[in-house]
């Protein structure tokens, strides 16, 4: 079976949207990419921390679902990381209210022993640095390496996101945070400079609007699933990169025309994380759900039509 290892926080968050707020509920971008993850044949491990307030029931949570949390530092008298946030009418925006990092501040990351040859290493958002120090662990070279990160790291740690850009294969960004980092607007030129800097793929994903594949020339672009309810979106891009990677880990099958098929999956498991608050919808999803939706998309996007 395939390793596929994944960095990020686990965390707490507390949301606000139009329908409804929480108090702090399970978060943390690695939360989200391993529940996603876990609906593939792959074992998985998280490298993360927390304090000592962090409930042992979403420890449980996570190994009940055969991801490894042996890299899950634990900070004896520590508070763990903790996101607040509001989300305005449109959902596509939102207002950070609190961000206490607390142990995360000083967090060095060590990779477990058994996931340092991993195939696929999933390195979530969190500051570059970090991510680069999981790099160097690695006693040999993974077959995929995937890096999500976002404008607060363009901002104030811009030498050292370049850095950890250059040593991985696929970059996974919003469209608003291609544009910064490449400084190009349209998003094909914005793929095309960000290619330079060393990612051989790019993802640029547009919320609602769907997800752009870009390689070299070629270009896949897959829609999001029109949905009735959405009262969540905290998660979904870990979601997605959950989905990505976790079926690339199970595939084994590295190419262009495979990661179409990876960025579908991640679309689709997004999909359901939007429909409830925090890891609600995705602590309790089945496969056969899962599959269900697959045939939406497939739906979704086939057509025939007679080229003249």
């Amino acid at each position: 079976m395939n390793k596929l290892l994944i960095v990020g926080t686990v965390a707490f968050d507390a949301i606000e949207t139009p329908f409804g707020k929480t108090d702090k509920i399970l978060g943390g971008a690695a939360t989200y990419i391993g529940l996603s993850a876990s609906h593939f044949n792959v074992k998985s491990a998280i490298v993360s921390i927390v304090g000592e307030d962090f409930p042992q029931e979403y420890l449980d949570l996570l190994t009940a679902r055969n991801i490894d949390i042996s890299g899950i530092e634990i900070v004896k008298g520590g508070k763990t990381f903790f996101w607040s946030g509001k989300y305005h009418n449109d959902l596509n925006s939102r207002d950070t209210l609190i961000t206490e990092l607390n142990v995360l501040a000083d967090f060095n990351p060590v990779v477990p022993q058994d996931f340092k040859d991993a195939d696929v290493v999933m390195l979530g958002n969190l500051h570059p640095l970090v991510q680069t120090g999981v790099l160097k662990q690695m006693t040999s070279k993974p077959k995929l390496v995937v890096l999500d990160t976002m404008n607060f790291w363009m901002d104030c740690a811009l030498p050292e996101l370049l850095d950890v850009v250059r040593l991985v294969d696929v970059i996974t960004i919003n469209d608003e945070e291609a544009r910064q980092l490449s400084g190009e607007y349209s998003l094909v030129k914005a793929a095309a400079k960000i290619h330079t800097m060393g990612p051989k793929y790019v993802v640029i994903k547009k919320g609602e609007h769907g997800a752009l594949l870009f390689h070299n020339k070629e270009v896949f672009f897959a829609p999001a699933l029109p949905l009735e309810e959405v009262f969540d979106p905290t998660g979904a891009g870990d979601t997605f990169a959950g989905g990505f990677s976790g079926y690339i880990a199970q595939s084994e099958n590295i190419s262009f025309n495979n990661m179409k098929n990876a960025i579908i999956q991640g679309s689709n498991l997004a999909s359901f994380c939007v429909e409830k608050f925090g890891t609600e919808r995705m602590e309790d999803l089945k496969k056969e759900e899962v599959q269900e939706r697959l045939k939406q998309f497939k739906l979704l996007t086939q057509f025939d039509i007679e080229l003249l």
